[in-house]
């Protein structure tokens, strides 16, 4: 069930829905994934165009009606006698085929016949002779009989007032339908209006070696032609693009025959070895390259002469126009702006070099499988390996299948699109990512309300950032631990009810707890009356020893204002004010920390010898007259930087061996006042002559001590006077003179009490 329930986790709930959203987006194309998509192979041909064909290596020419050409001859349109002129010096140069990206819809307005109508004045003989001259229109439908041209038409998808009517001139498109091929005209483009050139002039194309060709490029939404038609639908009937049938004159074919299979358009074959590759719906994907300058030949040249007839032999010949002013201009992946006539001389170079870029129908397949496995695995993945090794994975897949894509457009010219991909893979993985931090940052919240009561807040912090430590289990660390109670309790507690005491015990045990959290320390229970601290654990601590004892220090400091408040509500009650006043055992070493205690319920804390020292110090306090007493390996820790003085070698209750033990009597201020450092030094000489069984010197010096450490000469701040102490070791030479020790004793003191 544990397993089920992470497989079904929510987060993978959510990665479910999200990834079917971008499968069925995917599948329904919108227009910008279509665009995202479009933008890559752009960059794609951006980056590596076709080559450009060397200068005049090109098949392709362009006859350009450029600006040079309309200062020298005049405004377009020129008189169709001009533009005959120009199709005859292009066949007596060796043009192979001419063809128009222009439509001539409108008769000359320069016809003989047009002038006799329009001019007055004339007399009726002159009018006469002139409707009985041949006019321009006439005079270039005679070169288009005895020449190969292809005049353009052009094709809208609105209605036009304007547009040709009637069956098409001539046909040259033939289906050749696989068994269960489809008709393609349900696919290919239906056009709603064509404007075809004057009767007299689409007749003349009309014979064995002429044509009539669809030059209408149809941008993208974004402005950009990406795809070029190769075949239209009009009024029911095939009309070829301008530079299909091009090619289709030049390799002196009848017809050009396209397959079609189940899915549309299959490949368009205009000749032996000169197949073109098409999408479903008959649109060619050129291959551009940068624009090529060395193409273009001014119309000014070729009607002067000029121009040399190398340039012109064996060439397919586009007669269009770069002029502005004339609104051919066109924008495509490798040029923001280019003349529409180059696209067509392009296409016609990709399909002579078969350099087309495709982008088969399993194209999509792949890119669908793309995004189901990736997701797949970042749904999987994230929840079980983390971000981390999941953002590995991504960038692996991420890299390959962009990698991919370049390997298929620069070796194979293949359009495999991995951005969608890309994206959606990223986006499930930073949902599922963010989905896991929300789920770890509530578990943090969660484990934060529950023990911010209880730890020090940087142990709720260590928790909160790996809950998995809410286990069972310890370390070894060497730790510092305090014990710290209140003396003469079981009175003051006589003073109050259950209530009354219960916010006393609050009172007093706030503002020690802030002292000890304050300085890194970590508190481990309450025991009534008394609290159980540690430093260096959870968190390190190097400084462990100093941070317990300035801690101590402090919390002595914090039971005068306590006391004060105490006071002052006792007598506004009416009740006996009792002072309180706590004793505090240090001691270090090494323990086992951690979480103790069952399966189901358990705290941190900690355990060894040392943490029993402690507390065996604490109860020590009050017999030597101490605030704080200090272990030996605290003491070694902090006594340069703090006033210490030794107290004893003792043998606490359930230790088999003596342990020196310390009073802690103040801060380094302190330590290096030559009062205290008087007071340390006859300690020091005490402790000599006491242990080599002096007994009467020692009591001399025990005297000394007794008057520096008065009320009226200590030099330390602390609620301790040295009689206590002196009393004991008083007591204690007594006996120890009616009763003498072993020669070879070595000054333990056996406690009998804790």
């Amino acid at each position: 069930m544990k397993f089920l329930r992470r497989a079904f986790s929510f987060d993978r709930l959510i990665g479910l829905v999200m990834l079917t959203a971008f499968v069925l987006t995917y599948w329904a194309d919108p227009f910008p994934v279509e665009f995202a998509r479009n933008k890559t192979f752009d960059f794609f041909e951006k980056i590596q165009p076709r080559p450009i064909p060397a200068p005049g290596t090109s098949p392709v020419i362009i006859i350009d009606l450029d600006e040079d050409s309309l200062n020298e001859i005049g405004q377009w349109p020129w008189p169709r006698n001009i533009v005959a002129d120009m199709v005859r010096n292009l066949f007596v140069m060796g043009v192979s085929v001419v063809g128009f990206n222009m439509v001539f819809a409108e008769p000359d307005r320069m016809n003989p016949a047009d002038i006799a109508d329009s001019l007055a004045g004339l007399d009726d003989e002159t009018k006469e002779k002139l409707r009985g001259l041949s006019g321009n229109d006439q005079a270039f439908a005679d070169i288009l009989l005895q020449t190969r041209v292809v005049l353009g038409q052009a094709a809208y998808w609105e209605e036009l007032d304007n547009a040709a009517k009637g069956p098409p001139v001539k046909k040259s498109v033939a289906m050749m339908m696989t068994k269960n091929g489809a008709d393609p005209k349900k696919y290919i483009p239906n056009v709603t209006s064509l404007v075809r050139n004057i009767p007299v002039i689409e007749q003349a194309a009309a014979h064995k070696f002429g044509g009539h060709g669809i030059f209408s490029l149809v941008p993208e939404l974004d402005g950009i032609v990406r795809r070029v038609p190769s075949l239209f639908v009009y009024d029911g009937e095939f009309y070829p693009s301008l530079s299909v049938e091009m090619l289709r004159l030049a390799t002196g074919r009848q017809t050009i025959v396209v397959k079609t299979n189940v899915a549309g358009i299959k490949t368009m074959a205009i000749a032996k070895g000169m197949t073109v590759p098409t999408d479903k719906i008959g649109r060619m994907y050129p291959y551009y390259s940068k624009s090529d300058q060395s193409k273009y030949i001014s119309a000014r040249d070729v009607l002067n002469g000029t121009v040399d007839p190398n340039k012109i032999k064996g060439k397919l010949a586009l007669v269009g126009t770069s002029a502005v002013g004339l609104l051919d201009i066109r924008s495509i992946p490798t040029e923001g702006i280019i003349a529409g006539v180059e696209v067509h001389a392009q296409i016609i170079e990709n399909i002579l070099e078969q350099n087309f870029l495709e982008r088969p129908n399993y194209a999509q397949v792949a890119e669908l499988a793309l995004i189901l496995v990736g997701g797949l695995m970042m749904i999987v993945l994230v929840p079980w390996f983390g971000a981390k090794w999941a953002a590995v994975i991504f960038i692996m897949i991420a890299s390959g299948a962009g990698g991919t894509s370049w390997y298929m457009f620069t070796e194979h010219r293949m359009l495999f699109d991995a951005v969608y991909a890309v994206v959606s893979i990223l986006l499930l993985y930073s949902a599922l990512t963010f989905a896991g931090y929300a789920r770890e940052e509530a578990q943090r919240r969660q484990t934060r309300d529950a023990f911010s009561k209880y730890l020090s807040p940087d142990m709720v912090a260590k928790v909160a950032e790996n809950p998995d430590e809410l286990k069972l289990g310890g370390e070894s660390r060497e730790l510092t631990l305090l014990f710290c109670d209140v003396r003469g309790f079981t009175t003051i507690s006589e003073q109050f009810d259950a209530v009354g005491l219960t916010s006393l015990i609050n009172k007093l045990l706030t503002p020690l707890t802030n002292v000890v959290l304050a300085h890194l320390g970590t508190i481990d229970k309450y025991m009534g009356d008394c609290i159980m601290a540690f430093w260096n654990a959870p968190l390190n601590d190097e400084d462990h020893q100093y941070n317990g004892c300035v801690s101590a220090l402090l919390m002595l400091a914090e039971m005068g204002p306590l006391n004060e408040r105490l006071k002052e509500e006792a007598e506004e009650e009416g009740r006996l004010h009792i002072p309180l006043k706590v004793g505090l055992g240090l001691n270090s070493g090494t323990c086992v920390v951690g979480n103790m205690g069952s399966d189901q319920r358990f705290d941190y804390s900690v355990l060894g010898d040392p943490v029993n020292l402690a507390a065996r110090l604490e109860a020590q306090s009050k017999n030597y007259g101490m605030n704080v007493v200090l272990g030996p390996s605290t003491n070694d820790a902090v006594e340069d930087r703090l006033a210490t003085i030794e107290l004893d070698f003792i043998q606490v209750k359930g230790k088999t061996s003596g342990t020196y033990i310390y009073g802690l009597m103040g801060d380094l201020e302190l330590k290096n006042d030559p009062a205290f450092i008087n007071i340390q030094t006859k300690i020091r000489e005490f402790m000599e002559t006491y242990r080599s069984q002096k007994f009467d010197e020692a009591l001399v010096k025990l005297e000394e001590i007794r008057d520096l450490g008065s009320d009226d000469n200590r030099p330390w701040i602390l609620d301790v006077n040295m009689d206590v102490v002196c009393d004991l070791y008083v007591e204690r030479i007594a006996e120890y003179k009616e009763s003498p020790p072993a020669a070879d004793w070595d000054g333990v003191f056996i406690a009998t009490t804790k």
